[in-house]
């Protein structure tokens, strides 16, 4: 049997702002014990029976974050492919994706287990056993859900009916699958006994899903064939890669999963389990994995309190100091602070819209900002100046750039520096600088085997991330 994980990796997680952002998505937020979640996710996936390859769904922008994750924890060597969206066009496209990818690799008798990249299961064992039973299940041709049983009348999530009939080897059939529900009808849910919240989990045949496609929503299969017939497939050291053609793929259906396949189709099975799953979908939900104290209240980071109770504050860089306050949700990183109350948690999702419509920054970057090769960091922005602090990992080059409006003065902090500057190569150590004029062809490397640290301050009329025209780059964005 060969079991391949499918990990999808999209959508922004709103309603964790400002930690979470549409370039550092939820997967890739820190949790107290030291992992995040994408990292978690990994781990949890590859250490089941027969898993073949860890195949991954996600953003094109992300790739090289995500690659830098699995490498941290991923000490066994698993077989990692991926499967990179230009932009998203939501869980049935990146499902066919995967499945005729699969097909391609694998073969129609492969199984496929669809995880979320951002959900939190801390009953593995469990967990496993729930796999086991989707895969035999999958194997007499069920589409194969998990369906967890409600712990309390939950209004933020789907749910899935189980037949009164439909018991099965090990799992039950579907009836329907049911839209968020109000608090009364939660509660009459979880009193019926036989629904179950929807955790967006699968487990199938990589065939029988295909031909489930094929019957009930051949658009999204053939759009999505077409998409993978004009892709570019590459292989790199570690892993496999499917760059998606972003002209094809604009065609492909904007379309759930469920609502595609699973509430048509007439072969759905849920595996009713217990495996201490959250979806981690607010900073309620987050405050949870941190013990509270004498009085109620779960800090990260150092904090103070006086008079204080039932609150949650993280904080990584300074002190903070509650007086007087009570169910209070305090998230403080270093270009934006948010505070709520418990009870207004998942309005979050509201001052990101806000932000995204003022077109403020704040809802797709942090400060420090990852890169292929390694961060930079914007310590000031001032009237035709920035100053950034940039990290470029062992052995790692940016592009050979030139900028139009700006020029650059690069000082060296710790580590060694190649750089091109126009038409010299120069070996620069700590303390030792250069400057780079405005439409000079200029490039930065890390020759030596530990990080190069470096300070880069820009001057000119136009200090935007776009003005950048690469001639050469390791990482595929060549503009000419």
């Amino acid at each position: 049997m060969e079991l391949i994980p499918v990990i999808l990796s999209g959508g922004v997680g709103s309603r964790l702002w400002p930690v979470s952002r549409e370039a550092h998505p939820k997967p890739f937020m820190t949790l107290p014990d030291g992992q995040n979640l994408i990292q978690k996710t990994f781990l949890r996936a590859s250490k089941l029976d027969g898993v073949a390859e860890v195949l991954t769904v996600t953003n094109r922008e992300l790739l090289f974050k995500t690659e830098d994750e699995y490498r941290a924890i991923n000490t066994q060597g698993h077989p990692q492919g991926y499967i990179l969206e230009p932009f998203g066009r939501n869980t049935a496209a990146a499902v066919a994706a995967a499945a005729l990818q699969l097909q391609q690799v694998h073969g129609p008798q492969a199984y496929m287990l669809v995880l979320a990249a951002d959900h939190l299961i801390q009953d593995e064992a469990a967990f496993s056993q729930a796999v086991n039973r989707a895969v035999h299940l999958a194997e007499q041709g069920w589409l194969v859900t998990f369906g967890i049983k409600p712990q309390y009348p939950e209004t933020g999530f789907g749910y899935i009916e189980a037949a009164a009939d439909g018991a099965l080897d090990g799992g039950l059939k579907v009836a329907r699958f049911v839209e968020k529900p109000d608090a009364a009808t939660a509660e009459a849910y979880v009193a019926a006994g036989n629904y179950f919240w929807n955790a967006g989990m699968f487990c199938f045949q990589v065939g029988t899903v295909i031909e489930q496609f094929q019957e009930h929503a051949p658009d999204v299969l053939h759009a999505v064939a077409q998409t993978l017939e004009a892709s570019r497939h590459t292989t790199a050291k570690g892993y496999s890669c499917m760059a998606l053609n972003p002209d094809t793929f604009a065609n492909v259906p904007d379309i759930s999963i469920d609502y595609a396949l699973m509430e048509r189709s007439r072969k759905v099975a849920t595996i009713p389990c217990d495996i201490g799953w959250s979806d981690i979908g607010s900073w309620n939900a987050v405050s949870e994995l941190t013990a509270p104290d004498e009085s109620g209240n779960r800090f990260e980071g150092e904090v103070l309190a006086h008079a204080s109770s039932n609150n949650y504050v993280t904080t990584e860089d300074r002190l903070a100091a509650l007086v007087g306050v009570q169910d209070l949700l305090v998230v403080d990183t270093p270009d934006a602070l948010l505070i709520a109350h418990k009870d207004h948690a998942q309005d979050v999702k509201h001052i990101v819209k806000r932000l995204k419509s003022d077109g403020h920054s704040a809802h797709l970057l942090h400060r420090t900002v990852h890169r292929p090769w390694g961060t930079y960091t914007t310590l000031e922005d001032g009237e035709r100046f920035k100053i950034k602090r940039i990290v470029v990992k062992p052995k790692a080059s940016l592009s050979l750039q030139m900028h139009h409006h700006r020029s650059e003065h690069w000082i060296v902090v710790s580590g060694m520096a190649v750089v091109v500057n126009d038409d010299k190569e120069l070996m620069l150590n700590t303390n030792e600088s250069t400057f780079i004029r405005a439409g000079h062809k200029h490039r930065l490397q890390n020759p030596g085997v530990i990080d190069l640290v470096l300070i880069e301050v820009q001057s000119g009329d136009y200090l935007g991330e776009d003005d950048i025209v690469r001639f050469e780059d390791n990482y595929g964005r060549c503009d000419a």
